[in-house]
């Protein structure tokens, strides 16, 4: 991909994550705050508005995602997962926020093996993390 490609690509993935990716962020806090599940539930889809979009400009640019936005994206998953985990255990959620948690991870969790299905093929998603290696004459173990 040329220079000025990237740096377009680039702009724009930042300019889908700076609106629908802060917007959802703003509408979970305010779900959150209000105790609101349907708020909560508009920023979960809000999110996963911004997660397709990257993918458009994927598809457009003909590219995946670079390591810097795989690692961005667990770093944020796992962070998420924590913080509801602790929420959780130290008993400092109501139902609304208990079951906003749960569909949040339960939409981020599905939606990678459904983004591996549709890049790859489920073949193709398998064969990403069972790496086979050729024989090289040692016995197994």
């Amino acid at each position: 991909m040329s220079k000025p490609a990237m740096v377009e690509r680039d702009l724009l993935v930042f300019s889908i994550w700076a609106v629908l990716g802060f917007g959802g962020l703003a509408l979970l806090v305010e779900g959150f705050s209000r105790d609101s599940y349907v708020i909560s539930l508009a920023a979960t889809l809000t999110i996963i508005l911004g997660f397709i979009a990257h993918i458009v400009v994927n598809a457009v640019f003909d590219c995946g995602f670079k390591p810097g936005e795989t690692a961005l994206g667990i770093s944020a998953f796992g962070a998420v997962a924590l913080a509801f985990i602790i929420g959780w255990a130290m008993g400092g959620l109501s139902a609304a926020d208990y079951w906003s948690g749960l569909t949040l991870l339960a939409a981020l969790g599905f939606g990678l093996p459904i983004y591996l299905s549709t890049r790859y093929g489920m073949r193709g998603a398998f064969s990403s993390f069972h790496v086979r290696h050729v024989d090289d004459g040692k016995p197994g173990a």
